[in-house]
């Protein structure tokens, strides 16, 4: 093996995937040295190559301890350090403290210890020898310090390593930790495309609670929601979800301002909002615009809602130090901690050169004292613009303070989860993410996915990952944020692409073709599992697309749920699989944002759609995707007769026959009958919906994340195809 082959193999590069057709796809030497180049490690030259690789073997032996050790809850604690040879005779303190603080201390001689290794690095012998005599047995779920230190006889000074130990438990919360007898339902929906009679031009967390009550009162067990992840408010033109400055801060146009308690006493804002004084008129003009679009309008709601929430920030920093609601947002803050300071910091600086210059986007554009979150010149802005960078905090905490009183609000109705959240793949590599924390988010790479039938060239994502290597160093805290953070105001947690826990397709910057990159699997999943049970959150792994071997065994090994979506379950012979052979632990759904809604299947919309902005490659695909339609419809038909779900509308398996929602309430029913613990019902379904939310492969060809849905929150409750569309899939999960 070639030390590029080598160092590749050490940080996880791997060395070739299969791809969907089956073709073993090797990866290309210079694909390894730009991979690598974007960890961090140069790998230009030979040189390079040896040179990286001898850092990255002596840093194993140059250490005491490793960054981070992750154990089962019931596997024994045993642990290996790396020392000096030579040091038999001398005393080795441990101290271990766990996370709430009791702490355990002993002492022993080195040479009473088994050597596991041995290695000799730039001429000086190096040992590993493992400890467990005297470790407690077992350690508590949680967070814990290890601290070694060896002092040698007759010689002055210490040698001294620390790591963090990560206790976790075997499995995720469950369903049936939370709903009676394992299985429930919910709706699904993008919370953007709920309007309401009062709403500012988007959907809001008032819009979110009133939905949330509706659907508890319909026997709903949760409400599903697109990823809330903080965009760019300096920047109201980027708007995919999918797409996030930060995964673990949340969009601040869903704040309903009409909620934020400031506006109270702050008389010139709610005279505007009135539509009275100076720029009422207009004020109220504009928000009716906005009001009775069908699409939203980003840039005239931010431009709406900015303004107020400015005049009542000012308001807030007004209030006494004593006020309950500073009270309240310093203990936000604290919870929060420097994460949220520097998210906020980026915001400002963001919002501070992007409107000098619009080149100025990228942070990386930026001047390079303001690269660094540390750097005295941010110090600096950050303090000249206190008001600022406290306004973006303000608005953090509005919105999470709202989205709890949503929750709040849906679990008092009878939700038994509650809402889950979606956790988007990887984040933008021009947020605050990649910003605040650039040593754990590659740069020199983006996500994507490698050539399949529908994108011959592969995808890239444009999405910064996260670096295996910057995690272990960090001993996942960067994670574990973000896992917490999204798992708020949440009784389950849908993680998108979960198979990055495995690995995760990378594209170099420089053009090459793309590699898939291992992550430390094991790790990551007793992590989640360890948060899981903390924050009492079930957690659903979205596993679409081409799933690993032996990946699936192990979520449900972890108790993570599979992704399962009617459209894609088929059997051998290509007709839909029968309900009963679904997967038990599983959330089950007809469809997703990203493939068409039932009645725009039924009818072909998306395939309109699709030869309006010539998708397609030539005229031949384009009659395939409709012919298959076709049979698809008729195979959907015969798997309703084979169910006696068919609706007597239907008097043939023919696939020609028009949609009708007793056919959506057939589809339902099938699907609920399914053992998935979850069953989800998308909104747009249960309104009869033709377009689908987002249609994959366009950017502005399509209106992606701008649909508002034709209903209002207020209509919802006496809503005929909702309720008839509850009702249905409540019987079928209550029969079976």
């Amino acid at each position: 093996m070639s030390a590029l082959d080598r160092l590749a193999d050490l940080v996880g590069i791997e060395p070739f995937y299969h791809d969907i057709w089956g073709n073993r796809r090797e990866t290309s030497d210079a694909t390894k040295r730009a991979l690598i180049a974007a960890m961090g490690l140069p790998a230009g030259s030979d040189e390079e190559v040896e040179a990286s690789l001898r850092a990255v073997d002596q840093r194993a032996w140059r250490r005491m301890l490793p960054p981070v050790v992750v154990l089962d809850e019931q596997a024994p604690l045993s642990l290996t350090f790396a020392l000096p040879a030579g040091l038999e005779d001398a005393d080795l303190f441990w101290t271990l403290t766990e996370e709430t603080g009791v702490s355990h201390r002993a002492a022993l001689t080195v040479g009473a210890l088994p050597v596991a290794d041995r290695a000799v690095v730039d001429g000086v012998a190096f040992e590993r020898r493992t400890v467990s005599t005297r470790l407690p047995s077992h350690l508590p779920l949680g967070y814990h310090r290890l601290s070694v230190e060896i002092r040698p006889k007759g010689v002055g000074g210490a040698l001294e390593g620390s790591t963090t130990l990560i206790v976790a438990p075997e499995r995720c919360l469950t369903v049936e930790e939370v709903v009676p007898g394992g299985r429930t339902w919910g709706i699904g929906l993008q919370l953007y495309a709920l309007k309401s009679g009062d709403d500012w031009g988007i959907g809001d967390f008032d819009d979110l609670g009133r939905f949330a009550e509706t659907a508890a009162g319909l026997g709903a067990g949760l409400v599903g929601l697109n990823p809330l992840h903080a965009l760019f408010p300096a920047d109201p033109n980027h708007i995919g979800p999918y797409s996030p400055s930060s995964r673990s801060f949340m969009n601040i146009l869903y704040i309903d301002v009409e909620r934020v308690p400031e506006l109270e006493t702050t008389p010139d804002a709610r005279t505007m909002i009135g539509g009275e004084g100076i720029g009422g008129e207009g004020f109220r003009s504009r928000l009716a615009a906005v009001r009775s679009t069908e699409l939203v309008d980003y840039p005239a709601v931010s431009a709406l809602k900015l303004p107020v929430l400015e005049a009542l920030h000012a308001t807030f920093r007004g209030l006494p130090e004593r006020h309950p609601r500073r009270q309240a947002f310093e203990t936000f803050r604290r919870e929060m901690g420097e994460p949220l300071r520097r998210h906020a910091t980026f915001e400002a600086l963001h919002e501070h050169f992007y409107r000098q210059d619009p080149n100025l986007w990228m942070w990386r554009n930026w001047p390079p004292a303001f690269h660094d979150p540390n750097s005295p010149e941010v110090q600096a802005f950050a303090a000249e613009r206190a008001d600022r960078v406290d306004f973006f905090e303000y608005l953090q905490w509005e919105a999470d303070r709202q989205l709890g009183e949503a929750a709040d609000r849906g679990r008092k109705a009878g939700l038994a989860i509650g809402f889950y959240r979606d956790l988007a793949v990887a984040a933008h590599p021009g947020g605050a993410a990649a910003w605040a924390d650039s040593g754990i988010l590659v740069q020199g790479a983006n996500v994507g996915a490698p050539p399949d039938q529908f994108n011959l060239k592969g995808q890239n994502w444009g999405l910064a990952p996260l670096s295996p290597v910057g995690l272990r160093e960090t001993a996942y805290a960067n994670f574990v944020a973000m896992l917490r953070a999204n798992m708020r105001h949440a009784g389950a947690l849908r993680i998108d692409h979960v198979m990055a826990l495995q690995h995760l397709f990378w594209i170099p910057a420089d053009g090459s073709d793309g590699a898939y990159v291992e992550y430390p699997m094991q790790d990551l999943l007793r992590i989640i599992a360890l948060e899981s049970q903390r924050n009492r959150c079930i957690v659903i792994g979205e596993d679409l697309g081409t799933v690993p071997e032996g990946f699936r065994p192990a979520l449900e090994r972890a108790g993570i749920l599979s992704y399962r979506v009617l459209y894609f379950e088929r059997s051998a012979d290509g007709g839909f699989k029968r309900p009963g052979e679904y997967p038990a632990d599983a959330m089950v759904t007809v469809t997703t944002h990203d493939l068409a809604t039932f009645k725009g299947f039924w009818t072909n919309r998306d395939l309109e759609w699709r030869q309006r902005l010539d998708l397609y490659p030539d005229n031949g695909a384009r009659d395939k995707d409709s012919w298959d339609r076709g049979v698809d419809r008729w195979r959907m038909l015969q798997a309703l007769s084979a169910e006696g779900l068919k609706p007597a509308s239907y008097p043939s398996d023919e696939g020609s026959q028009p949609f009708s929602p007793e056919l959506m309430e057939a589809v339902h029913r099938y699907l609920a009958r399914s053992p998935g613990r979850i069953a989800m019902v998308q909104v747009e379904d249960a309104l009869g919906e033709a377009e689908q939310p987002n249609l994959p492969g366009t950017v502005d060809q399509h209106p992606n994340w701008r649909r508002r849905l034709s209903v209002p929150v207020e209509a919802m409750p006496g809503h005929e195809g909702l309720k008839g569309l509850a009702a249905a899939v409540r019987a079928e999960r209550d029969r079976y």
